[in-house]
């Protein structure tokens, strides 16, 4: 696929009514705001040629720009991030090939794992949707253990077939470990920890959006579920972060858990990045260059 002609765009919603952390893309982090972190992490990440925030609110807008990011102002009545990518990515001057959902708080995202998915979609035309997951080791997975017995639902983890796709997203641990099983050995557990970052064909964004909820996607209230329901093949891509962390923000606790593994393991991009200029400048009236 010739650089430029079908473009790959990076969209990273963004909404200020979190309703766990009011104004969560502007919170400070170490110096810097979680959606400037976010924008310098999407930049560094090889062979994207547009890079964008999507967002309903001003004040996100104000200060994307201010940076030297580029914003599209997507409808209020976006009811989730997908829809807002979407509707972004429609605004742009040029359709995008792949539309690639980077999540505004993914604030300690490696740029290699996103630069993995957007390889995916370039070496193979027949992946609709892409999406990252990582080996858990003997330790994480006692650390989900630990947290799913004391009730929590963060964490999913995703079992996906020898071609790569998606078998089932779910918050429970699956595969099921049994007690003689894999990882109590040299063997490698059979687990994967779901990353939410996924890269769509256009067309398959269209389409995923457009579909009424299943049952399943109800019950766990995981929304790629929707995907499988409906028999669109998701292809989950093994990544590396490295030895760094990966850390949800969801709280005022979380921030400070972020700005601790920060200052342990540094930044993964330095402050003084040039932003790159999104190829695909949006058409939107009243957007400001």
């Amino acid at each position: 696929m010739p650089r430029g002609s079908s473009p790959i765009a990076i969209i990273i919603p963004a909404r200020y009514g979190s309703s766990r952390l009011l104004g969560k893309p502007l919170a400070t982090i170490t110096g810097r705001t979680m959606i400037n972190r976010v924008w310098s992490l999407a930049c560094a990440a090889a062979g994207a040629d547009v890079v964008c925030v999507a967002t309903d609110d001003e004040r996100i807008a104000e200060h994307v720009r201010s940076f030297g990011g580029d914003v599209v102002i997507t409808p209020k009545e976006c009811t989730n991030g997908t829809e807002r990518v979407l509707a972004a990515a429609k605004m742009l001057a040029t359709t995008p090939a792949v539309v690639v959902n980077l999540q505004g708080d993914a604030v300690l995202t490696p740029p290699w794992v996103i630069a993995a998915l957007i390889d995916k979609m370039r070496q193979d035309p027949t992946v609709e949707i892409a999406t990252s997951a990582v080996r858990m080791d003997q330790r994480s997975y006692e650390a989900l253990r630990t947290a799913k017995g004391r009730g929590e639902v963060g964490g999913t983890t995703v079992t996906f077939d020898r071609c790569g796709n998606a078998l089932y997203f779910s918050k429970s641990i699956i595969p099921f470990v049994r007690n003689d099983g894999p990882g109590n050995n040299k063997d490698p557990l059979p687990i994967f920890r779901h990353i939410g970052l996924y890269a769509y064909r256009y067309e398959t964004l269209c389409r995923y959006v457009s579909l009424e909820h299943g049952p399943l996607e109800r019950s766990e209230n995981l929304e790629q579920l929707r995907a499988l329901e409906y028999g669109i093949p998701v292809r989950v891509v093994e990544v590396d972060y490295g030895g760094r962390t990966h850390w949800a923000v969801d709280s005022l606790d979380d921030l400070k858990r972020v700005e601790a593994i920060i200052a342990e393991e540094g930044d993964l991009v330095e402050a003084g990045l040039e932003p790159r200029s999104a190829g695909g400048s949006a058409t939107q009236s009243g957007e400001r260059p």
